[in-house]
Formats: structure tokens, C-alpha cells, sequence
């Protein structure tokens, strides 16, 4: 009868989840270069100085390769045969070729002309090509070189492909990889294998990298499971989570805890009254009229973003309406009013639900039975590791992320004075990208420097009677263990001496 019964979690994929449609989240590509957008109608998104709409995309299959034309508009790029005649004819060599700008007869104004007819980016390299005094001396990978080049240069050519865990590790930490701490995307498939992450899991997460491990570990997870994210400050920020575009499922086994109430969950007084405990009456209503108006700021500027996005027909209408709705202040307080009202209605169901989360990740916390610990923050690694180790099941891995090799060593020497812990090791992946093509294959001059160190292991139980797992902190047990240490090794020394007597 449990057979028949549908499984929790996530619906399974339905057929046409492969196309494009409005709202998903995509990643648009050019060369090695990425963008997360959301895709909505009419909206005017800028890309590697291009400017375009993304209303001709929607119902196309995703890793579709599209062309900017005139108008902002995307079209679909047809497949077109790289050879031409003029390619065939090449050189022995490149010593009789001077750089001497001269070889090209079209000039700027020229090509800026082409470009103005309308004229496609590959007729323009077309033309490049036949105007070049040098193109057909040069040898065949020193042609393909240049036509790569001109192409990179004057072709508008964007492929939209999926969100997944590599392409957007790889978007942040080539465009904003303080926001990652740094974390080089073969450093968080390292975190991924050894946190032994999969469907049905119960993990714990504290990580600063924007969402991206949180998202990482959804991915593979599959919405299959629970996963207790802590975090600092009044929130957890998941702006690379949100980039994945999970479905609404995945979010059923989503949890977050602040990390302020660990240490009062490990002594065993936290309770629901210290949730509740939050200035919700005038410091909510100061705090809901500030953010108010800090929505309404950021509505005004997408307003105005939206009308600068708009056509320019538009404009004069929406000026007239901007100019009429400030002359009737007798309407515009009563709105106001209920606006102020249904926010802090609206705030108070929030803080509602969150507290239920609050309470609810808190129950499973107190379980102590997770199957993994994931930490990659810009905090210090020793004190959040010491003290969440004891929410993990014995033999369970841990992983920890830090950009430095030093805190990693503090904490690997506390964790060995510590105990129950039990294969510890540091690490530090090496990454080289190789370039292969027809005779031409070598590693690229170019490479990270580091993607960060990892520090991981497996739990296991510890036999000291004398401790309590739920009432101990982390320093007695620091003490206890060094207090024991020294005993363990007498006694080791005397059967030795009793044997050889």
C-alpha cells in the first residue's frame, strides 16, 4: 500500500521542461563569458556591450545559439559551412608578414558603414578577409586565428543555456569571486564528493557564497531531503540560489536557523519565546515605514528603468500620467495608508512563517542526527566547526571551505585535540585548462593562482562517560580530553614495563 502512495518532493519532469520559457532563469553565453538573467517579455537586457530582447527566445529549446539583429531582436543563428575558398590558400610561413597596419584596405568609417546597411557580422568578416593584402601569405592556423578574432569581434552571436552548479561557479568566480569567497568551481565539486551530498540527505550548510554552495547541494540532492542552511545577520542571502530557478518543491525541505541561537540550542535553552522575543510593535512599524520606503525607492527606480526600457511612443503618455498623479493629494493619502497597512500585514504573516521554520529547523537540529556538515564562510572555521560537529550523526563526513591555508591548520590541531573525528585532511586542488585542437593541443599560459583549501572528515563516537553530549561546551571537552591523554599513555607504559619484568 506504500507503493501506491506518491512519493514527497519534487513532480517529475514534465516533456517540454527542455524549452525556454517565460520567467525560467537562464544563462546567456558568449566565448567563455556568462550572464544570469530571469527571462521576461520586453525586458531589455545588456550583454557584452550588445543590447537586446529576450521575447524571441521563449518556446526555443535550450543551448540555442541566437544572433543580434537589427531592433534589439534575437534570431536564431543557421548553420553555415566554415570553409570558403579563400581559407584553402595558405602560406609556408610567417616571416615574409610586416604588422604594419596597412595590409587592411577597409577603414573604420567603412566598416562602421557596413555595419549601419545593416550588414550581418559575417559578411563583414567576409569582406575583411578579401580586403586583407596578408590573409592568404598567412599559414592555416594563423587564418583561423584571425577569423576567430574578427568574428569574436563583430559577430553578436549569444547561446542560452540551463543554469547548472558548473556554469554558474564558473560565471562568479570570473566575474565576482569575492562574492564566493574566492571558491574556484573544481574546489566546490571537491566539497560535493567528499560531503557525500545526495538525494534523500539531512545536511547542515553555513556558507557566505551568496547561495551558490546552498544551491550546489540542492541541485544534487534533487528536493529529495532536508537541508538546514544557518546563517548570519538578519537573514540568509541566496541571490545564486535564486539563479538556479528550482521549482517550488525544492523548497519544502529548505530550512534556515540563525546562527546566534546555535549556542542556546547546545545548552539545551532555546525555546519558541526566544523567536517571538523580536520587537515586533513600534520597532516593527519604524522598521516597516523604512522599508517601505525603501520599496517604494527601488519600485520608483524600476519604473524608471522600465520606462527608459520602453519604446520611445510610449513616453509621452506616461509622462502625462506621472504629471497627473501627484496633483490629487486628497487619493494619494488613502493609499498610502492601506499600502502601510497591507505591509505590515504582509510583514507580520512573513515573521509568522519564518518563526514556524525557525522552530521546525531547530526541531531537526536537535535531533543530532545530520548526515553531513558543509562550512564555507568568511568567518573563522574553528569556532562554527567545534560547535556543529555536535549536531552531526557519528560517521558522517564534514567539509570545510577556507580561501587562507592557516585557519584550516588551527582548526585541524584543535579537531585532533578534541577527538571524535577521524580521518582529517587538508587539501588543495590543482587546476590547469589544456587547450586541445588538431596539432595544437598545450596547457594555456594563462591559470588560477588557488581555489582555496579544504579540510574534511568523517564523526565518530566518542566514549567518555563523563561527558554530556547535550549540556557540555566545546572548552570542557577541550579539557577533559587533555586531562586524559596523559593518563592513557601511563597506563600504556606500565603494562609495557609489567611485560618485560
Amino acid at each position: 500500500m506504500e507503493d501506491s502512495r506518491e512519493p514527497p518532493g519534487p513532480q517529475p519532469p514534465q516533456p517540454g521542461d527542455h524549452r525556454i520559457r517565460d520567467g525560467d532563469f537562464v544563462v546567456l553565453k558568449r566565448e567563455d563569458v556568462f550572464k544570469a538573467v530571469q527571462v521576461q517579455r520586453r525586458k531589455k537586457v545588456t550583454f557584452e556591450k550588445q543590447w537586446f530582447y529576450l521575447d524571441n527566445i521563449i518556446g526555443q529549446s535550450y543551448g540555442t545559439t541566437f544572433e543580434v539583429t537589427s531592433g534589439g531582436s534575437l534570431q536564431p543563428k543557421k548553420k553555415q559551412q566554415e570553409p570558403t575558398a579563400e581559407s584553402k590558400e595558405a602560406g609556408i610561413d610567417n616571416r615574409n608578414i610586416i604588422d604594419d597596419g596597412k595590409s587592411q584596405k577597409l577603414t573604420q568609417d567603412d566598416i562602421k558603414a557596413l555595419k549601419d546597411k545593416g550588414i550581418k557580422g559575417e559578411e563583414i568578416v567576409q569582406q575583411l578577409i578579401e580586403n586583407s593584402t596578408t590573409f592568404r601569405d598567412k599559414t592555416e592556423f594563423a587564418q583561423d586565428k584571425y577569423i576567430k578574432k574578427k568574428k569574436k569581434k563583430y559577430e553578436a552571436v549569444i547561446t542560452v543555456v540551463k543554469p547548472s552548479t558548473r556554469i554558474l561557479s564558473i560565471m562568479y568566480y570570473a566575474k565576482e569571486p569575492g562574492k564566493i569567497n574566492h571558491m574556484r568551481y573544481d574546489t566546490l565539486a571537491q566539497m560535493l564528493t567528499l560531503g557525500n551530498i545526495h538525494a534523500g540527505n539531512k545536511m547542515i550548510v553555513m556558507e557566505t557564497c551568496a547561495g551558490l554552495v546552498l544551491g550546489a547541494m540542492m541541485e544534487r540532492m534533487g528536493g529529495f531531503g532536508s537541508i538546514i542552511q544557518l546563517y548570519p545577520g538578519s537573514g540568509p542571502i541566496r541571490a545564486a540560489t535564486a539563479c538556479f530557478g528550482f521549482p517550488k518543491s525544492f523548497l519544502h525541505g529548505l530550512y534556515e536557523f540563525p546562527l546566534n541561537k546555535v549556542d542556546s540550542l547546545l545548552n539545551g535553552t532555546f525555546s519558541a519565546e526566544m523567536l517571538s522575543s523580536e520587537p515586533k510593535d513600534s520597532a516593527s512599524v519604524e522598521e516597516s515605514n523604512g522599508t517601505l520606503e525603501e520599496e517604494k525607492q527601488t519600485s520608483e527606480q524600476e519604473n524608471e528603468g522600465s520606462l527608459a526600457e520602453a519604446p520611445e511612443g510610449n513616453h509621452a503618455e506616461e509622462q502625462e500620467t506621472m504629471e497627473v498623479i501627484p496633483q490629487d493629494p486628497e487619493h494619494k493619502e488613502p493609499k498610502e495608508r492601506r499600502s502601510k497597512k497591507d505591509y505590515i500585514q504582509e510583514k507580520q504573516r512573513r515573521q509568522e512563517e519564518q518563526r514556524k521554520r525557525h522552530l521546525e529547523a531547530a526541531a531537526l537540529l536537535s535531533e543530532r542526527n545530520a548526515d553531513g556538515l558543509i562550512v564555507a564562510s568568511r568567518f573563522h572555521p574553528t569556532p562554527l566547526l567545534l560547535s556543529l560537529l555536535d549536531f552531526v550523526a557519528p560517521s558522517r563526513p564534514f567539509v570545510v571551505y577556507c580561501q587562507y591555508k592557516e585557519p584550516l591548520l588551527e582548526c585541524y590541531t584543535k579537531l585532533r585535540e578534541r577527538g571524535g573525528v577521524i580521518n582529517l585532511r587538508l587539501s588543495e586542488t590543482w587546476l590547469r585548462n589544456y587547450q586541445v585542437l588538431p596539432d595544437r593541443s598545450h596547457p594555456k599560459l594563462l591559470m588560477s593562482g588557488g581555489g582555496g583549501y579544504l579540510l574534511s572528515g568523517f564523526t565518530v563516537a566518542m566514549d567518555n562517560p563523563k561527558a554530556d553530549a547535550n549540556l557540555k561546551s566545546d572548552s570542557s571537552t577541550l579539557e577533559t580530553y587533555k586531562t586524559e591523554e596523559p593518563a592513557a599513555k601511563k597506563q600504556k607504559c606500565s603494562e609495557s614495563d609489567s611485560l618485560t619484568f
